[in-house]
This record gives structure tokens, sequence and C-alpha cells, in this order.
């Protein structure tokens, strides 16, 4: 099986999840908007470590930076924690149930959320709501189909 089959799904993936963090929700909604980037980029992490490190999701931060007008470098801190935590642990994380790897993912988004919070702290930014605190719950649910889409498209058709 060839491994460059389906290369277009990693910039794909990517570029969605960017344009679906740039869609405008009304204010009731914005506070449980998922982390797309976070979800997309830890699928990548888990299964081609050689094509997305370190080096890759920090310039997918900083391209997130850019695009969404916040703190420069806040998004590439908080995947690049993200990242190397999934680093450390993708071996064991690979042979979970989905079930289990959507728990793990859960946990992430949540000290995703706590990382936000100390920079918005450090700085001296305003804190995000309480209902910003739900959206690492949404990430969770949404862990398992958004993996089976990637892998079935990664992955192609087998023969």
């Amino acid at each position: 099986m060839s491994r460059t089959r389906n290369a277009w799904v990693l910039p794909t993936s990517v570029v969605l999840a960017l344009l679906l963090s740039l869609v405008p929700l009304p204010p009731m909604v914005q506070a449980l908007r998922p982390y797309w980037l976070a979800l997309v980029l830890a699928y990548w992490v888990i299964e081609e470590p050689e094509r997305v490190g370190l080096g890759f999701v920090f310039i997918m931060g900083l391209i997130a930076d850019i695009s969404f007008g916040g703190l420069l470098g806040e998004q590439a801190l908080r995947l690049v924690v993200m990242a190397f935590i999934l680093q450390r642990f993708r071996a064991r994380l690979r042979f979970f149930p989905l079930s289990q790897q959507a728990l793990a993912i859960g946990g992430l988004l949540l000290n995703d959320r706590i990382v936000a919070s100390a920079i918005h702290f450090a700085v001296g930014e305003p804190m995000l709501p309480w209902t910003y605190w739900w959206a690492p719950l949404i990430g969770l649910l949404l862990w398992p189909p958004l993996f089976v889409l990637l892998d079935g498209l990664r992955l192609g058709r087998r023969s």
C-alpha cells in the first residue's frame, strides 16, 4: 500500500479545521466550539508522527494565531504542549479503544484550556468565561467520528 496515495488528506484536513474555527457562530454557541485544529493535529500526531511533529504543529499554531488575530504564539504554544504529550504517550494511545482515546483527548483538551487560562493570566488578558470549559467535552464527543473519518480518508479503500 502506498503511503503517498492519499497525501492530500493532511493539508486538506488542517485547512478545513482552520476554516471551521473561523466560521462565525452565535454568541450563545461560540463558547461550545470545539478546538478543531487541536483535534485534527492530534489525529495526525498519533497516526503520522514522521510527517507531523512539533515543528509542523508550531507552524500551524502560528498560522492559527495570525488567522484568528489573537495573541501571537498563544495557539502555537498550546498546540505544541498538546503534541508533546501526545508524542510521549503515542505508543500507548494507538492501542487504546476509541472510547478510551476519546477520554485521553478530552483530558488533553481540558489541559489546553488550563494552558490558555495561564497564558491569559500571565499577560493580563481577560479570563475566558466559564462556558468555555464545556468545549473539551464537545471535543471528547467528536473524537470518535473524526478519528474514523480521517482514518478512512487516510487509508483509502483496502484491497
